[in-house]
């Protein structure tokens, strides 16, 4: 699916990358008229690449201020496939023959083998003592557009808007449990998915306690982790 225009294309990437935000945010960040953001977001929503809400489809409501309150903008499914990611389509037909050839098992050695790899990307010297902060960044720097919104006193939740094998997951689930569990292991903390893009959801969300006496079972068991 294409992009109604260029300067579309830069609305949708910089949705891609800071998550759901208003026409006055993304004209912030771009540099542009608050008036040509929201022409643009019109074309993308004409399109089925970008959906408007009363409020963000993550996170705590925001307080209103006085007069009518700003639409808060995402993308699609459809409008995260149009952001190149192409390759997913590679990785799916990968895992499909290695499950038909090889079977599960494979596959799922496969999703641990990613999920240790993205673990070390965070660091070794944090593992078992990673913050979310680190986390989010780390996941951001692979692709996940990832950031951390606080819940109160006791727990944050970490929001993803991107997923690079968000149609490999929806098939293979696997992938985010995975995920799920090598988070845990290097925050030294039990992390709850809540919402995932490959189930359809507008963004990943999880939720992290904040206090590290919430750790995983010894031997790193964390249980079975919807995805």
């Amino acid at each position: 699916m294409k992009f109604p225009g260029e300067a579309a294309e830069r609305v949708a990437r910089a949705l891609l990358q800071a998550g759901s935000s208003t026409a006055s945010d993304l004209a912030e960040t771009l540099g542009l008229t608050t008036t040509g953001v929201r022409r643009h977001l019109n074309a993308l929503v004409d399109a089925g690449l970008v959906v408007g809400h009363e409020r963000a489809p993550y996170g705590p409501t925001p307080k209103r201020g006085r007069g009518r309150p700003g639409v808060v903008f995402s993308l699609t499914p459809e409008g995260r496939a149009a952001c190149d990611q192409a390759y997913d389509d590679l990785a799916l037909s990968a895992l499909r023959f290695m499950s038909q050839e090889y079977g599960p098992d494979a596959v799922h050695a496969f999703a641990s083998d990613r999920a240790d790899q993205l673990a070390a990307a965070i660091g070794p010297r944090l593992h078992g003592h990673a913050s979310p902060t680190d986390v989010a960044a780390a996941l951001t720097r692979a692709g996940y557009a990832a950031q951390i919104e606080p819940l109160g006193a006791v727990a944050v939740q970490l929001c993803q808007h991107n997923c690079p094998v968000v149609d490999a997951a929806r098939e293979f689930p696997i992938l985010c449990e995975a995920e799920t569990e090598a988070l845990s292991r290097v925050m030294g903390r039990h992390v709850t998915r809540l919402a995932t893009l490959a189930h359809g959801d507008e963004v990943c969300t999880a939720v992290i306690p904040n206090e590290s006496n919430h750790a995983a079972a010894p031997g790193g068991a964390f249980g079975k982790v919807s995805a």
